[in-house]
């Protein structure tokens, strides 16, 4: 298991848009092959950022299987809009003890 991680900044003023369309774009990845949960959570000291984290079996079950689907044009068209700049993706692999 890899967890992909995000720090996504929302444009100010646009959260509760944001979180609206995020409630409507969770099913898409949730159906995904390869995935295995996810969390949203907003930022304290800058609330118009968030953190996105996702568990997904493999890179390629995030990179090529999720973003090579019809469902990621959806939650691109959903969310992408609310993005400035657009955030970098970044994936881990399992815990270093």
């Amino acid at each position: 298991m890899i967890v992909e991680s995000v720090v996504l900044p929302v444009i100010p003023g646009r959260e509760q848009e944001f979180e609206a369309a995020f409630a409507v774009a969770a099913p898409l990845i949730a159906r995904q092959p390869g995935y295995g949960g996810h969390t949203l959570r907003r930022g304290i000291e800058e609330p118009s950022t968030y953190l996105l984290t996702v568990e997904w079996e493999s890179v390629d079950a995030h990179e090529r299987g999720f973003r090579g689907s019809a469902d990621y044009l959806e939650w691109k068209g959903l969310l992408h809009r609310f993005y400035d700049p657009f955030p970098v993706v970044l994936h881990y692999g399992e815990p270093v003890d």
